[in-house]
C-alpha cells in the first residue's frame, strides 16, 4: 500500500462570492494532489462531508479534543487529533488520477492546555514506565499539525468477494497550531476524485474453475489426497500442487518468489479464493534462526519455503527484533494498480525492509486468503488431515457454541483502569452470536488460579486451562504475554509474577479430543513456526528448548489440541490507557486488541463462515483505519501497524467451514 501526504496551494474561491467563507485569512483553501495524468476515459466522483464544532476537555495536564462521531488519530508524542476515515473501492487497478479537496466554513479556537500526545505502543513481552512523552519538533513549532486536512493511501485487496482497488482517504478536520496552543477547524469538506477504470479487468471475477489451492511437498501428497475428494465432495473446489513441481517450472530470485508468481496465476486462470500451504522445517532438531532469516533465507531447510519481513522495531525502551515469518507475503499479490506486489520495492533482494538504512512499499491487503500447516513429518500431515476431515463432518452444538477466555492483568498499572487480558476477550467474545455463552479464567476473580492467591497458584494455573480446555469448546481466546513455548499473564497488579496459563511441555494434557477450537492468541512469539530444538541457544525469544512453536504444538496435537490457531510470529504489540478520552480502552482500538477483535466480528457479526475470510477481513479492517505511512520513520506507531499485519498469522485451514458442513 502507498500513502502520500497532499501538496497544498491556496487560492481564493471567487466562485462563491458573498458566501461567507470563515478562516485565518477570510480565504477558503483548496488542496490538491495529481497522481496520475489521463487525457481520455477518465471519471469523477465527488464526497461532502460535514463536521460538528470541535469540543476541548481536559485531561491533567493536557487538552483533549472531539468531534461527534469521529475517532482519532495518533503517534508516539504526537498530538492525538480527530479523523474522519473514509473507504472508496473501484474495480482493480483503476488508477486514482487527482483528488481536490476544500475545507470550507474555517475557523480557530484558543486552548489552555496542549493537546494529549499519543501514548506508545507495548509490546507483549513487558509493560514500559514511559508511556507518554511529547514530541519537541512537533510542540514547539509554528507550522500545523497536521500539515495537510486529510492524506490518503491506495491498496489493492478483496471486498465482498471482488478484487479492488481501495482508496482510504484520511480526513482531519482539527489541526493544531503549537506555539500558538491554536486549533483550526473545518465544518465542512467537499472532494473531487478524478479516477480512470482499466480498459480490462485485472482478474476475472467471474471464474471458478477452482477454491482451494493446496501447494504441498511431493512426501505428503498422497496422505493430502484424501482431503482433496473430501473438500471436492462438500462444494470446495479442490486442487493441489507440488512444490517440486512449482519450484521447477517458475522464475523467481527465490522459492517463496516462484510460489507467489503461481499464486498470481491460479488466481488468474482458476479463481483461487483460498491457499493452504503445508510444510515447515524439515527438522525438528537443528536449522534455526541462526541459520535462516530476513538476511539469509535457506529454502533447503524448509518442506514449502517462507518469506521473513526485514521490518527492524527497535523502540525506544523495548527490545525489538530485527525480522520475523510473513505468510501474508503469499496472500499480498496485487498493487493498486494491479501490478506484482513484491515487496522489494528498492529492487536489493531484501523483502519487507523497514529500518534505518531504507524501507519497502508493500500492498500489504489479502487478495487471496492464506493459512499454513507447518507439518514436518508424515505423522503430523496425516495428523492434519484427519483433523480437518473430521472437524468438517460437523461440529455438535453442545459443545462449538461455547467460548473459552483466558486473560489477566497484561499491562498492571494501565491508566485506562482495566484488566487489558480480560477486556480484550470479553470484548471479543461480545461479537459472537447469540446462542455462544462464555466461560471465563481470569485474574481478578482468581478463577485462572483456580481461586487461590500467591505464587504457587499462579504458578499452576495451566492446570486449570488444561481442565476447562479439555471439556471442549468452539472457540477458545487467550490474551496476554507470550513466547514460543508459553503462553501467561499477571496478576493484578502485580508485574513481578507470571501467571503460567499454557506450554507446550502441559498442552500435551489436553484430553478435548475432536472438541476441536479456533484459538485466536495475543502474545509475542507463540505462532513463531521456524522454532527447532537447538534454537534457544541463538534466538533470545525461545528462554526453553521446545521442539516447535505453542501454536503449532496445539493445533498438530493427535487427540486433542486446536483445529487452527491465529497469533504472531514475533513481538506483538498492545497499547494502554485512553489517550481520546472516548472512555473506551485503548487495548481495544489499535494493534492487536483491535485486529484479533475484528477477527471475531467478521464471524459473529459480518457472517464469515470459512476461517480464512475473517483472517484476511481483520487485516483489510485494520489497513483501511490505520493506512501504512511507509514515509514513516523506524521506530514509529505505522511501523508497528505493519509489523501487526505481516505477523498476524492464521496456522490452519483457510477454508476451513467453521463449525462444519452439517
Amino acid at each position: 500500500m502507498r500513502r502520500a501526504v497532499i501538496g497544498i496551494f491556496l487560492a481564493v474561491l471567487l466562485l462563491f462570492g458573498s458566501m461567507g467563507i470563515a478562516g485565518f485569512n477570510g480565504k477558503t483553501e483548496r488542496h490538491s494532489h495529481q497522481l496520475f495524468y489521463s487525457t481520455t476515459e477518465s471519471r469523477e466522483m465527488s464526497i461532502s462531508l460535514d463536521f460538528s464544532s470541535p469540543a476541548v476537555e481536559e485531561n491533567g495536564n493536557y487538552a483533549i479534543i472531539k468531534v461527534n462521531g469521529l475517532s482519532c488519530f495518533s503517534e508516539s508524542g504526537k498530538p492525538v487529533l480527530p479523523v474522519e476515515s473514509k473507504v472508496l473501492t473501484f474495480p482493480l487497478g483503476t488508477k486514482i488520477l487527482k483528488i481536490e479537496t476544500t475545507p470550507f466554513h474555517t475557523k480557530t479556537m484558543s486552548i489552555e492546555k496542549q493537546i494529549q500526545p499519543g501514548y506508545k505502543p507495548m509490546p507483549l513481552n513487558k509493560m514500559d514506565s514511559i508511556i507518554c512523552k511529547p514530541d519537541k519538533e512537533i510542540y514547539e513549532s509554528n507550522a500545523p499539525y497536521p500539515n495537510t486536512w486529510y492524506s490518503y493511501s491506495l491498496g489493492g485487496g478483496l471486498a465482498d468477494g471482488k478484487h479492488v482497488t481501495f482508496l482510504v482517504l484520511q480526513v482531519y478536520p482539527v489541526r493544531y497550531y503549537p506555539a500558538k496552543n491554536q486549533i483550526e477547524y473545518a465544518e465542512k469538506m467537499q472532494f473531487k476524485i478524478t479516477y480512470k477504470e482499466p480498459s480490462q479487468p485485472v482478474v476475472n471475477e467471474n471464474l471458478d474453475i477452482y477454491n482451494l489451492l493446496i501447494i504441498t511437498p511431493q512426501a505428503f501428497e498422497d496422505i493430502f489426497q484424501p482431503l482433496v475428494e473430501f473438500k471436492n465432495a462438500h462444494g470446495m473446489k479442490t486442487m493441489m500442487k507440488s512444490v517440486e513441481d512449482i519450484l521447477s517450472n517458475y522464475q523467481g530470485r527465490d522459492g517463496a518468489e516462484k510460489i507467489k508468481y503461481f499464486i498470481k496465476d491460479a488466481i488468474e486462470q482458476w479463481g483461487i479464493k483460498y491457499v493452504l500451504l503445508v510444510g515447515g522445517k524439515k527438522s525438528m532438531w537443528t536449522g534455526n534462526w541462526g541459520m535462516d532469516g530476513p538476511n539469509k533465507v535457506d529454502d533447503s531447510l524448509w518442506w514449502t519455503p517462507v518469506r521473513y519481513s526485514a521490518l527492524k522495531d527497535f523502540l525506544p525502551g523495548s527490545w525489538g527484533e530485527g525480522g520475523y515469518l510473513s505468510d501474508l507475503y503469499f496472500a499480498d499479490i496485487y498493487d493498486a494498480n494491479g501490478n506484482l506486489s513484491t515487496w522489494d520495492s528498492n529492487g536489493d533482494g531484501k523483502f519487507a525492509e523497514w529500518t534505518e538504512k531504507g524501507v519497502d512499499i508493500r500492498d500489504l491487503y489479502p487478495d487471496v486468503y492464506v493459512g499454513r500447516l507447518p507439518c514436518r513429518n508424515e505423522d503430523e500431515a496425516k495428523t492434519m488431515v484427519d483433523k480437518i476431515m473430521n472437524y468438517e463432518s460437523g461440529c455438535d452444538p453442545s459443545w462449538f457454541n461455547r467460548m473459552l477466555l483466558v486473560g489477566g492483568d497484561t499491562f498492571p498499572g494501565d491508566p485506562a483502569g482495566v484488566y487489558d487480558g480480560e477486556y480484550c476477550t470479553s470484548y471479543e467474545f461480545s461479537f459472537m452470536p447469540p446462542q455462544f455463552t462464555a466461560t471465563k479464567l481470569y485474574v481478578s476473580d482468581k478463577s485462572l488460579m483456580g481461586g487461590k492467591d500467591g505464587k504457587l497458584a499462579a504458578r499452576f494455573a495451566w492446570m486449570n486451562v488444561i481442565k476447562t480446555m479439555s471439556q471442549g469448546f468452539g472457540f477458545v481466546a487467550f490474551d496476554g504475554h507470550g513466547s514460543p513455548t508459553a503462553w501467561a499473564t499477571h496478576p493484578v497488579g502485580d508485574n513481578s509474577t507470571w501467571v503460567n496459563g499454557l506450554m507446550t511441555y502441559n498442552m500435551d494434557l489436553l484430553s478435548n479430543g475432536y472438541k476441536l477450537p479456533i484459538v485466536s492468541v495475543g502474545g509475542c512469539h507463540n505462532s513463531e513456526f521456524n522454532i527447532s530444538f537447538f534454537d534457544f541457544s541463538k534466538n533470545e525469544w525461545t528462554y526453553q528448548p521446545t521442539f516447535e512453536c505453542w501454536s503449532w504444538h496445539l493445533t498438530r496435537m493427535d487427540g486433542g489440541g486446536a483445529i487452527a490457531t491465529i497469533g504472531y510470529t514475533g513481538l506483538g504489540y498492545g497499547t494502554i490507557g485512553d489517550e481520546d478520552g472516548n472512555g473506551i480502552p485503548d487495548t481495544i482500538e489499535r494493534f492487536g486488541g483491535y485486529i484479533e477483535g475484528q477477527f471475531f466480528h467478521a464471524y459473529g457479526k459480518e457472517g464469515k463462515n470459512n476461517l480464512g475470510d475473517c483472517w484476511g477481513t481483520a487485516i483489510t479492517d485494520y489497513l483501511n483505519k490505520f493506512p501504512i505511512d511507509f514515509n514513516g520513520q523506524p521506530e514509529s506507531d505505522t511501523q508497528i501497524d505493519c509489523k501487526t499485519v505481516e505477523e498476524w498469522c492464521l496456522i490452519g485451514d483457510p477454508s476451513l467451514q467453521i463449525g462444519g458442513y452439517s
